[in-house]
């Protein structure tokens, strides 16, 4: 055991979950790859959680950082500072519809923490629906969102959300097809809200394709739906975009812009830092407007997150990573549906751009869910030199998000390495 994960051990929480049998402590990182404390190098297909957009250490977001370090790197948001109002000036440009005014904090959880306060706020109301399989972050407030009991440590310490049915096509809760499918799962929102609530809610939350929840990808039509549910009942329209934002999924800056529906309020993280931590919260006018009294954040909008932040964008735009997601997300998900008619442990393969997930199961008939041949997986993709993530409920998804910046040649070399793990697993 190297010093580094035995002092792990010994002095964090043993709540900070590692991956791996043997803890893999990273040291340094480059483009799409990262090297442990042995010099051994491995090719980074989970980016930090999807938060690695643009490629380890690149240079031009570091020396956004660095020149930002040089002249000022903290006076908290009571101070205006240039590089804040230059983010949200470009926030109010790109994201879709109406959404312009943005507030500023550090993670996915305080972000998403906001959204939800501000909708209270607007509308007067209390209740807010959610999706079963979603995760919202670790404060009380996103806890009682989260829609998955790996992700609960403890009950629920908000009130007022309630849960609907999520998307979920492959465990379709309602036994449809896709030729059979008439959008049960959205018109449940109705029910839900007509059961479970006073009938009159503050909010629809929801993440275009549910990350933890295993990459699950709701069907075409389904936020249409079920934001005029929600609209009818006088709910607002919250969507979480800290796994799908920044180009993810591939041609579009986010991943509710691959439906036909504009949110009132728009959060995000991860990708947009590259690592740097940064949340933001972006809001219509008039939600924005209708926060009362003072508010501020010590370190959300620092000038170096922002630095960092712009930098991304630019990058995104100069390389026009968005289509390569999209071009190289096509050509990613073409080689995971091989491995699917290859390997029978795969039951299902999903996802947009380079957001892609593979669910595997002990059968596919009856769609059992097969953690320990992930587990196996993990194993073996690690010893050749890949790393994947993982998810869902049982714990039996592989959740696959290269950097932005990847290419057919390292999609190759993740294939390669899934089709020996797969190929390699005993049930």
């Amino acid at each position: 055991m190297s010093e580094t994960v035995r002092k792990h051990k010994e002095y964090l929480f043993p709540a900070v979950a590692t991956y791996y049998k043997e803890p893999l402590p990273l040291v340094r990182g480059e483009g799409m790859h990262v090297w442990d404390e042995n010099g051994e190098k491995y090719l980074d297909c989970f980016g930090g959680v999807l938060t690695i957009s643009v490629g380890h250490a690149n240079p031009a977001v570091i020396k956004a950082q660095t020149d930002q370090l040089h002249q000022l790197a903290h006076a908290s948001s009571l101070y205006p500072n240039k590089n804040q109002s230059d983010l949200a000036e470009k926030l109010a440009q790109i994201t879709p519809g109406r959404l312009k005014k943005s507030f500023f904090t550090n993670t996915g959880t305080e972000a998403d923490d906001t959204a939800v306060h501000a909708a209270k706020l607007f509308t007067k109301r209390q209740e807010i629906v959610v999706l079963r399989y979603s995760y919202s972050g670790r404060s009380a407030t996103a806890l009682s969102a989260v829609g998955n009991s790996t992700w609960r440590p403890i009950g629920s310490q908000v009130a007022g959300f309630t849960h609907a049915h999520a998307p979920y096509c492959y465990r379709c809760p309602f036994h449809k097809t896709p030729n059979t499918c008439r959008l049960e799962c959205a018109e449940d929102i109705e029910e839900v809200i007509q059961t479970t609530t006073t009938g009159e809610i503050a909010a629809f939350m929801a993440e275009p394709i549910l990350g933890v929840g295993g990459f699950i990808v709701p069907p075409p039509g389904y936020f249409e739906k079920a934001v005029g549910i929600a609209r009818k009942h006088g709910g607002i329209f919250i969507v979480d975009e800290v796994q799908t934002g920044w180009g993810r999924t591939g041609d579009k800056w986010f991943g509710i812009e691959h439906w036909d529906v504009e949110p009132d309020i728009l959060t995000s993280a991860k990708g947009l830092g590259n690592g740097a931590p940064i949340g933001i919260t972006t809001a219509t006018p008039e939600i924005a407007d209708s926060f009362p009294g003072i508010s501020f954040s010590t370190f959300g909008g620092n000038p170096v997150s922002t630095a960092a932040a712009l930098a991304v964008l630019k990058e995104i735009e100069d390389k026009d990573l968005k289509k390569n997601a999209k071009e190289v997300g096509e050509y990613f998900r073409a080689g995971l549906e091989e491995l699917k008619a290859k390997h029978p442990v795969v039951g299902d393969v999903r996802g947009m751009g380079m957001m892609q997930a593979i669910e595997l199961v002990r059968d596919r008939e009856t769609k059992e869910p097969a953690p320990g041949a992930l587990a196996q997986v993990f194993e073996e993709t690690r010893r050749r030199g890949v790393l994947i993530g993982k998810g869902g409920l049982h714990g039996n998804i592989s959740r696959l998000g290269p950097p932005l910046i990847a290419n057919r040649g390292h999609i190759d070399e993740l294939i390669a390495a899934l089709d020996a793990a797969l190929g390699s697993v005993t049930l």
